[in-house]
């Protein structure tokens, strides 16, 4: 089922009415309060669409009422169709889908808060989960490898897709304020990892969701939020957090 489009209210202004009741000359009319009433069941959609998708459906797989789903493929699923409605929106830039051109740019930022997170994460892993130390690495390298290598493409790009390309696109007329875009994607992200069933994992990817989304709020780049999104989570793995993101060696 295809979800309505909802495009942005038309600026307010004159309109020029033609036909017999423009004549004997053209009439301005100013549709203020009819705008007004009809962006107001509009933004109604949008929300109700949006505890939906992303409130919604999270717990439901949460509750497992749909148990023979994995999670991976709702999330390509979700992913294929805000892809087709974006490339169907006339009004979306499609080349916000990648546009690495900012990369440059922004990396010296990015590693360096990067390394940041690494020695403080590093730390409390190791003073306080010593068990879960590199465990990945240490006893299953070849699991580790394929993560390394498979979750920037099964998974990061199409979370980057849908948490930010897709939603800050779609409510933008709902979230007006970019710290409100910016905080729906991160709470929307942070609370789809309730699937995991710990709280671990949905305190880790809050900030980290804030973080994301900022920076493809900045840079206007899938390809740099989703860079990003993939070295901490790739480290999460290799520090030995895999377990609260549902990574189970094999």
């Amino acid at each position: 089922m295809l979800l309505p489009e909802i495009n942005p209210a038309r600026a307010a202004g004159p309109i020029p009415l033609t036909g017999h009741a423009s004549s004997p000359g053209t009439v301005l009319q100013f549709p203020t309060l009819v705008q007004k009433r009809s962006s107001a069941p509009a933004r109604r959609v949008l929300l109700f669409e949006f505890l939906l998708l992303f409130v919604a459906l999270p717990a439901a797989l949460c509750l497992g009422l749909f148990p023979k789903i994995p999670p991976l493929y709702v999330l390509w699923a979700a992913a294929v169709y805000c892809s087709v409605m974006l490339w169907r929106d006339h009004t979306f830039d499609l080349a916000l889908l990648w546009n690495q051109r900012p990369l440059r740019s922004q990396l010296p930022q990015m590693l360096a808060l990067f390394a940041v997170g690494v020695v403080v994460v590093s730390v409390l892993v190791h003073q306080y989960a010593p068990h879960l130390f590199l465990i990945l690495v240490r006893e299953h390298p070849r699991t580790w490898a394929a993560v390394m290598l498979l979750y920037p493409i099964l998974s990061v790009y199409p979370q980057s897709l849908i948490y930010r390309a897709w939603l800050f696109h779609r409510y933008r007329p709902l979230l007006h304020q970019p710290w409100m875009m910016i905080l729906a994607s991160a709470a929307a992200f942070s609370f789809v990892h309730i699937l995991f069933h710990n709280w671990i994992a949905v305190a880790l990817t809050f900030p980290g969701g804030i973080l994301f989304a900022r920076r493809y709020q900045e840079t206007r780049s899938l390809c740099v939020s989703s860079i990003e999104h993939a070295l901490y989570g790739c480290f999460l793995f290799t520090i030995g957090l895999g377990q609260y993101f549902g990574v189970k060696p094999f």
